[in-house]
């Protein structure tokens, strides 16, 4: 891989000495040292809770540090704000979009700068929509309509917009957090194509991810947070997977897909000719208690919106049969009536309310259990949610935690938690470990197979093949809306599965 390398003579463009942050009692950063050379793809590794986000946010000018020096380009830097991280040349994509969603793409690819006309009394819609689709094309990546709400797009594409965002100042720091959380594909090679063209212009890119397959095909660094404190910095070719999980965790994980069978049964939910004009259609399949079925397919092969008509959360036409009887329904609510829950791929938006407590989150929906005459029972609600903690293995500080100040991986347990209490008997997966790190990983496939082994019927979506393979019984595969493949376990492979969902014929895969 060639790299942008800086004479002997240049400063490194970064330097963060010291870093330390305490919240209260809890030290989020304990003198940390991260150093970013000019022209390089440099990965920041760690689990969920590591530091990774406090050392991004001091960076960003969102959070001041308690102590450590700042350099960059050889000058010691204060970053009080946001707003002078951005003088600084400092861009941020975080993992949870920071976009507007009333207002359209274009506005806020170029917000703050907008061309004007009229001597800046008017705004030159038809140069933004031109400026805006330029920055997406330079990219690669494809928004048809620069002028439709953000808040329209499904959330891959928001992606692509926050990194064209960001990507258009043309920054001295980039820094991506989980930029290929949403992204699959093509796309994925299309984002790793344009972080490559800003590392040979001189960008530094601080790239942050847990899938550590991206992290060694981009980046010729890795430093590794842990509890807060910095593990170490060492060239990727120098170290192995299995090697960055050990810095990463303090331990092997042997076996991160645990082994299970599912044993045959009659179908619990029976899919048969499901439709949505212009999305997908003719979607026919059966789910059994005790299985686990994987769908995969590229961005825009209609996954998560056949997730989302099963849910009711959209429109559908079709037959569906759940345990012997017609299910149709009108909204999410009709469906968790029927047991029939989804963990949404968004879970900031959809899935939890941040700034809620870990309590009223994971009891929301199911206050019915743990009231009388309109009133909830603080120890029966203490109690459920407690149980359900401990069955999912969330670990917060208390129970009246804001749900916000979690990991990723404990925010996702709760969801999953929420849905257990109401009683769920189908769960509808949508890409379940987004953005949470190799350990969470392996704890919430453990809940996945302990859910199957007790008898609930899951359907997983997910866009990372190896959790594809290591998790489902059988295997869908979607392209253009439609249904294109089938596999057992035991028949299906990457290669398999790509070819199925690229519409390439096999022996021209092979």
């Amino acid at each position: 891989m060639s790299q942008a390398v800086a004479p002997a003579s240049v400063p490194p463009r970064l330097e963060m000495r010291g870093i330390s942050k305490r919240y209260d009692a809890t030290i989020a950063l304990r003198a940390v040292d991260l150093v970013m050379q000019p022209g390089e793809v440099h990965a920041l590794a760690g689990e969920n809770g590591a530091g990774k986000s406090t050392l991004i946010k001091v960076l960003a000018g969102a959070v001041g540090r308690d102590a450590g020096t700042i350099k960059i380009d050889g000058s010691e830097t204060e970053l009080p704000s946001p707003h002078a991280a951005r003088q600084a040349g400092i861009r941020v994509v975080y993992q949870e979009f920071s976009l507007v969603p009333h207002l359209s793409v274009a506005e806020n690819i170029l917000l703050g700068q907008l061309p004007s006309r009229a001597a800046g009394v008017w705004i030159d819609w038809k140069a933004a929509a031109r400026r805006a689709s330029a920055a997406l094309e330079s990219l690669g990546f494809d928004v048809p309509d620069v002028r439709r709400p953000v808040a329209s797009l499904p959330v891959s594409q928001r992606q692509m917009v926050e990194i064209a965002k960001a990507m258009l100042q043309q920054p001295r720091i980039l820094v991506l957090d989980e930029p290929s959380a949403v992204l699959s594909g093509g796309d994925l090679d299309r984002l790793f194509s344009a972080v490559r063209s800003l590392r040979d212009a001189g960008t530094s890119v601080l790239y942050v991810s847990h899938r550590l397959d991206e992290v060694f095909q981009i980046a010729t660094r890795i430093t590794v947070l842990k509890d807060g404190a910095l593990v170490g910095t060492v060239d990727a070719s120098a170290i192995d997977q299995p090697g960055l999980v050990r810095m990463m965790v303090g331990r092997e994980l042997a076996e991160i897909y645990p082994r299970r069978s599912a044993t045959p049964a009659d179908p619990l939910l029976q899919v048969r000719g499901l439709s949505r004009p212009g999305v997908f259609s003719d979607v026919s399949f059966d789910l059994a208690p005790g299985e686990v079925v994987g769908v995969f397919g590229l961005v825009g092969s209609g996954r998560t919106d056949v997730v989302r008509a099963i849910f009711g959360a959209d429109r559908s036409t079709g037959a569906m049969v759940l345990d012997g009887q017609t299910y149709r329904p009108r909204s999410p609510g009709d469906a968790l009536s029927r047991g029939v829950a989804m963990l949404s791929e968004d879970r900031a938006r959809d899935g939890l309310i941040l700034q809620m407590s870990l309590r009223d989150n994971m009891s929301l929906p199911s206050f019915s259990r743990m009231s009388r005459y309109g009133l909830i029972s603080r120890l029966q609600q203490t109690v459920l949610v407690r149980d359900e903690m401990a069955e999912v293995g969330v670990r917060a500080p208390s129970i009246d935690a804001p749900v916000r100040r979690l990991s990723g991986g404990n925010q996702q347990k709760v969801v999953v938690g929420k849905w257990l209490l109401r009683g769920a008997r189908v769960l509808l997966l949508d890409e379940p470990t987004r953005g949470v790190d190799v350990g969470a990983k392996a704890e919430i496939y453990r809940i996945i197979a302990t859910l199957a082994e007790r008898g609930k019927a899951i359907l997983l979506v997910s866009s990372e093949l190896p959790e594809i393979l290591g998790m489902s019984d059988r295997i869908l595969v979607m392209r253009g809306g439609r249904l294109v493949g089938e596999f057992a376990r035991s028949e299906a492979t990457e290669e398999r599965l790509l070819a199925a969902a690229a519409g390439v014929v096999e022996e021209d895969a092979a």
